[in-house]
């Protein structure tokens, strides 16, 4: 049974930080794509952040140079470290197993407020 666990979300203020971790279970994580995706309300799910099993990564425009994702093969955990958090990063982000995202978790509110 696949289960993506996220943790570290929370509310913060503009400027601030944060870091989401995503705990794997039940797949070869250092395999696996794994992804970040955020769906703010009323907006569709997109992409913010992916690493491949070699590490390499792809990052979505609005977050370049102030997310980083990372991986950790031997606690099976990905990583997204916020940074300069901005209002309209307030979003449900979820975590993503696979190159199609074929596990999901089940999501971490991110709220950006003063």
């Amino acid at each position: 049974q696949v289960q993506l666990v996220e943790s570290g979300g929370g509310l913060v203020q503009p400027g601030g930080s944060l870091r989401l971790s995503c705990a794997a279970s039940g797949i070869n994580f250092r395999g696996y794509v794994m992804g970040w995706h955020r769906q703010a309300p009323g907006k569709q799910r997109e992409l913010v952040a992916r690493i491949a099993p070699g590490g390499s990564t792809y990052y979505v425009d609005s977050v370049k140079g102030r997310f980083t994702i990372s991986r950790d093969n031997a606690k099976n955990t990905v990583y997204l470290q916020m940074n300069s958090l901005k209002p309209e990063d307030t979003s449900v982000y979820y975590c993503s197993a696979g190159a199609t995202y074929a596990y999901w978790g089940q999501g971490t509110q991110v709220t950006v407020s003063s």
